[in-house]
């Protein structure tokens, strides 16, 4: 792990509450990521003319701009209504443990990311740190969301840009602390707890209407279809403009569409080399019509039984001169056109260096060596 990593402390969970066991690990997957990023020395700029898996050739220049535009078609979707790189930037490193010494830190790194032509950012209610009883901490809830809100509005890029900007938020996961000073994370989807909560992300977002309000995860506690009943009701008020769901499988996206029709826009989950068993919900998401957008795409904390599985990863980067954390993130776009990944960053070097990845194109046949077929 590189000095820009962060360490996360296990929680103390509830042995039967398996949803906190799984909630722990995700976190510590996410920081971990960061760490894979900042391992990054080369942030050469990298134009190849090739194939995407599943497309036609096409050419494309380099740019010196790092404007959104700049990113090939390919490697453009649409998600809740806005047509933008399908690279965007995951922002918990940001808000919680082993995140930036300061505040001002965080926001150059956002800009960082909106400067190189990231124009999604994903942030949730439980994006902080709760304070610890007799330190005279402050209490900090809302940290997360109150970032992007001043990030994008100190941001001196082009006016117009800021209304390309998508802001995703997540509901129905809180902060816990123990007695022994450890953090943790804890489910609570219940339908009022959910409604409550994504109005106070607006408002500390500072929007009369939320772009995309994620579940953030499904609660064992509480019956499913309540979960997105609260998230129906959200749309239907007018709190949020569209919706999508975190941490599910193949039947919770069947009830989750029967449910909320056409506001269901997104499916995310975790997705990189290590963790591939969510293609088979990528199949889901088609056949619906939804993104699928993957979290802890660099694959988290890894050790030695499964470090192998980017060593051809490395190998395609020495051809390309860049780093392997890139072109994983490339190969991930590569897989499904609907796919949106959102790696995260603790500084701007490594929001950089994961944004060329949109300007990364491997050829069919670095696509199928690094899938395990050639």
């Amino acid at each position: 792990m590189s000095d820009d990593s962060a360490t996360v402390d296990s929680a103390t969970v509830d042995s039967a509450n398996v949803s906190n066991v799984a909630n722990v690990a995700n976190v510590a997957n996410v920081v971990a990521d960061v760490a894979r990023i900042a391992d990054s020395t080369n942030t050469a700029n990298v134009v190849n003319t090739a194939n995407t898996a599943g497309s036609t050739n096409f050419v494309y220049s380099a740019n010196t701009d790092d404007s959104a535009a700049a990113v090939p078609s390919a490697n453009v979707g649409t998600l809740a209504g806005f047509t933008i790189p399908r690279l965007g930037m995951g922002t918990m490193a940001l808000a919680i443990e082993g995140r930036p010494a300061s505040r001002d830190q965080a926001i150059e790194t956002i800009h960082a990311a909106l400067d190189a032509g990231v124009r999604y950012l994903d942030t949730a209610w439980s994006y902080y740190l709760p304070s610890r009883p007799g330190t005279g901490e402050p209490e900090d809830m809302g940290y997360g969301e109150y970032l992007v809100r001043d990030a994008l509005a100190t941001w001196h890029g082009p006016s117009e840009a800021k209304d390309e900007v998508l802001v995703a938020t997540k509901t129905g996961w809180l902060r816990t602390l123990d007695g022994q000073g450890r953090y943790g994370w804890q489910a609570d989807a219940r339908p009022e707890t959910m409604i409550a909560n994504a109005k106070e992300s607006a408002r500390r977002l500072g929007v009369d209407a939320l772009d995309l309000l994620y579940s953030h995860c499904n609660d064992p506690q509480v019956p499913y279809e309540d979960q997105m009943g609260a998230l129906k009701q959200l749309v239907d008020e007018g709190v949020a403009k569209a919706v999508g769901i975190s941490r599910i499988g193949n039947e919770d996206i069947e009830t989750a569409h029967r449910i909320l029709g056409p506001s269901l826009v997104a499916v995310q989950n975790q997705f990189s080399p290590v963790h591939r068993d969510p293609e088979h919900t990528m199949e889901t998401c088609e056949r619906f019509g939804l993104a699928f957008v993957c979290w802890s795409p660099l694959g988290g904390f890894l050790d030695p039984f499964n470090e192998h599985l980017f060593d051809r990863f490395r190998e395609v980067a020495e051809r390309h001169d860049c780093s392997y954390q890139r072109v994983t993130l490339a190969w991930e776009l590569a897989r499904y056109g609907r796919l949106f990944t959102i790696p995260s960053a603790r500084n701007p070097r490594e929001i950089r260096d994961s944004f060329q990845a949109t300007e990364l194109t491997l050829t069919k046949d670095e696509l199928a060596y690094l899938d395990g077929n050639a």
